[in-house]
């Protein structure tokens, strides 16, 4: 599975957003400049992590965009489960009818081994635990 530039820029929003001050919303111009992502792109990122409620937008001249929850609430595993869909490493996993060997598949059990692998690491780390990490890679206990 390789993440798509939407997940990537979706985490990297995120971190932004939670690096501010609570409660104050950040201009998609100045996360744009911030973070590299054009402001367009922005908007369109945005979108699904409203409706996933990691995300709320103010309106008006001091508006912008926030964190809807807590740094510490939010996982990797989490936003890329909205920007993405479920974690699978391979597209047979999605739906038994994609593949015509899933019934007697002697590799699909190992996809699904690596891809909930993978899922339980992106979910044991947090925003917060990014936000606090000086070099952006939190211990791997």
């Amino acid at each position: 599975m390789k993440l798509s530039a939407r997940s990537r820029y979706a985490a990297r929003l995120l971190l932004d957003l939670g690096m501010h001050e609570a409660g104050k919303p950040v201009r998609a111009t100045l996360l744009s400049e911030n973070t590299g992502v054009t402001v367009q792109f922005i908007e369109q990122i945005i979108r699904p992590l409203k409706q996933a409620g990691l995300v709320k937008s103010v309106r008006g001249a001091a508006g912008g965009h926030m964190l809807d929850k807590p740094a510490a609430d939010i996982t990797l595993g989490e936003i890329v489960r909205v920007m993405e869909g479920a974690i699978n490493i391979v597209n047979c996993l999605d739906c038994d009818s994609k593949c015509e060997r899933s019934d007697d598949c002697r590799t699909r059990s190992v996809w699904e081994r690596a891809s909930r692998a993978m899922e339980k690491e992106l979910d044991s780390i947090t925003l917060a635990e990014l936000i606090d990490t000086p070099d952006g890679c939190p211990s791997m206990d």
